[in-house]
């Protein structure tokens, strides 16, 4: 890359960064591209990214963002996740971690608040933002159905009794 290009970069990781709500950075040395291509999948499938960086380039992108408190973890062959979502990189990364030991979480942040390596595995135990939608979701629409249901019960006995009395009437 020449110098306009690294300026290039720099200013498009350091938009991206101030977009997110979480960044992950993790080694990958040993991983295939195979392996690379396969966990780039799964974070674009939860809304998150994984890209592979330049250490010194990326500490530049750091610079004027809430991560700037991560910039010494840029050492060796670093790849940062990322996304919006303060859950979904970490969570993605963890799984992936799991299966594959090429890839080793060294820390990270969390909205300007850094965390190590227990910090993100505690926050990849936590549900998505998606899935605590749903859970508010069916809490909130449980009560609403039970209401309805009571209301229509009362309604319903009335209707049968007189019916009952109708056919009593008709006999």
């Amino acid at each position: 890359m020449d110098r306009t290009q690294k300026k290039e970069w720099v200013g498009s990781l350091h938009g991206t960064l101030e977009g997110a709500g979480l960044v992950v950075v993790t080694h990958y040395s040993g991983l295939t591209v195979a392996e690379i291509t396969a966990l780039r999948g799964k974070m674009r499938a939860a809304g998150a990214s994984f890209k592979v960086t330049k250490n010194r380039l990326t500490k530049l992108a750091l610079e004027g963002t809430a991560y700037e408190n991560i910039a010494d973890l840029f050492t060796g062959p670093t790849a940062i996740a990322f996304s919006a979502d303060p859950v979904a990189a970490a969570k993605i990364a963890a799984e992936f971690a799991k299966t594959n030991d090429k890839l080793k979480i060294l820390g990270g942040s969390l909205g300007g608040q850094r965390l190590d390596v227990a910090g993100i595995q505690a926050l990849a135990t936590l549900p998505s933002l998606d899935e605590l939608r749903g859970k508010l979701l069916g809490m909130i629409s449980t009560p609403a159905t039970r209401i309805a249901g009571v209301l229509q019960a009362p309604a319903g006995q009335l209707a049968r009794v007189l019916k009952a009395k109708a056919d009593k009437d008709a006999a």
